[in-house]
């Protein structure tokens, strides 16, 4: 099977555009090249299977200088047996320094690891840092040694695994189905931190947003231009899709969530997400419509208050072009989190905007009046329906000042492209300070 395994001749050609760069660095373990991906300038540093020496680690911390001066991306393909045993504390020093080259560019050019074959130990945290991480399947991924059978883990260590843990935002079947699946990420990408939106040819998605028949992934694909929307992370927190996407050929980034309630996972991957946009400035248009946040002793135990909380702080922290288009139901909580911190919140007619769900509001309001029915239920019921129309609906979120404007389902796709555009020059400082301190 291995040696049916591409090799760095094809994988280099399915990631460059015509299969040319030009090379970097060509001895040693790990070798770089420069050259273009669907357009895109950009670093590739290439791991070929053999353990890592000091020099190879220098010439990988030498390309992210170069990417940071630049201001191109830096795509790196993991696969390393390991570092070199005679290396010593030369080459520990020499690996934290590579670590830390890593965090100091993070932020400043998009950083893409792609893992083609065993990714272990350090190189596994430095794979996981990247901006976007992905995973041929006949890959591994680890920071320990691989668990044994008695250990009763199933699958640790595989791109399945990986996915399931929400390290790998994308798998592919093979390392040249991932090269090209990087290429695809890095022409989403801006070239760095200053650079301005990719632009694209375009053409409309063939459907429009239908909120009886709701989806994250029908939202998705009502919203984005037909056929470029690359979803991340879909193996992780399934009641949330996030994916990178165009609108009229600028790039975005969309969130959507699920009718079903949201658990930590989901929050997780969604902070995750627009931290990266809001990174190099990708716009974020987040679609709401969900039962909430999941009612779960469990869930609260794993974290969900703190990434919840986590979730409101990315969002108020970011500086990009945020709207939000509140499709169904944003309730209490999940308006605060997901909608409030919007630049411009598009109210789609038939959605509920509340404090508070309609059946529990009416049932303290009218109270009386409920109980003194003959049938407490459909009294709820039809109280709960009339209140969301009439307090609850579009039209009162923007009179409350919840919601800046309203549309039909049909016409979400323009009223988000004419806010993008509206957006496009903004421009936000933020207050002195070293940084936040959002619970992590």
């Amino acid at each position: 099977m291995a040696a049916n395994k591409p090799g760095k001749a094809e994988i280099l050609a399915a990631f460059f555009d015509d299969g040319t760069y030009s090379p970097l660095y060509t001895e040693g373990a790990v070798s770089a090249a420069y050259g273009c991906a669907n357009g895109q300038s950009v670093y590739v540093v290439y791991e070929n299977g053999e353990a890592v020496g000091v020099q190879d680690i220098k010439n990988n911390i030498r390309v992210l200088e170069m990417a940071a001066e630049t201001g191109a991306p830096v795509v790196t393909f993991y696969n390393s047996t390991g570092a070199k045993l005679d290396g010593g504390l030369e080459l520990l020093n020499a690996t934290a320094a590579l670590t830390a080259e890593i965090a100091r560019v993070s932020g400043v050019v998009p950083q893409i690891a792609v893992i083609t074959g065993t990714c272990a130990g350090t190189n596994a945290i430095n794979a996981a840092a990247a901006d976007v991480c992905i995973m041929a399947e006949d890959a591994e991924l680890f920071l320990n040694a691989p668990f044994t059978a008695e250990d009763n883990v199933g699958g640790a260590g595989s791109a399945a695994f990986a996915a399931k843990a929400g390290v790998a935002a994308v798998t592919a079947a093979d390392a040249v189905a991932a090269a090209k699946q990087a290429a695809s990420i890095v022409a989403l990408l801006p070239a760095n931190n200053l650079a301005g939106p990719a632009l694209f040819d375009f053409a409309a998605p063939s459907k429009n947003l239908n909120a009886a028949q709701y989806s994250a992934a029908n939202a998705v694909a009502a919203l984005a231009d037909a056929d470029s929307a690359v979803e991340l992370y879909s193996g992780y927190g399934k009641n949330i899709v996030t994916a990178l996407a165009t609108i009229n050929g600028s790039a975005v980034g969309i969130v959507a969530t699920e009718k079903d309630a949201i658990c930590h996972k989901c929050t997780a991957k969604a902070a995750r997400f627009v931290r990266l946009c809001d990174a190099y400035s990708i716009p974020v248009v987040t679609v709401v419509n969900t039962n909430g946040f999941v009612k779960s002793e469990g869930d609260d135990q794993a974290g969900g208050i703190r990434q919840a909380a986590r979730m409101a702080g990315v969002y108020a922290e970011a500086t990009t072009a945020k709207v939000a288009v509140l499709v169904g139901d944003a309730i209490g909580p999940v308006y605060t989190v997901f909608a409030a911190c919007a630049d411009w919140r598009v109210a789609v007619q038939g959605c509920t905007v509340a404090p508070l769900a309609p059946e529990t509001a009416v049932s303290v309001m009218y109270k009386d009046e409920i109980y003194a029915s003959d049938n407490i239920a459909n009294a709820t019921k039809a109280k709960a329906a009339a209140y969301a129309k009439e307090v609850c609906g579009a039209q009162a979120a923007v009179q409350n000042g919840a919601a800046d404007t309203v549309c039909e389902a049909a016409g979400a796709r323009g009223a988000v492209a004419q806010a993008l555009d509206m957006l496009a020059s903004k421009r936000a400082v933020r207050l002195a300070k070293k940084h936040g301190n959002i619970t992590l």
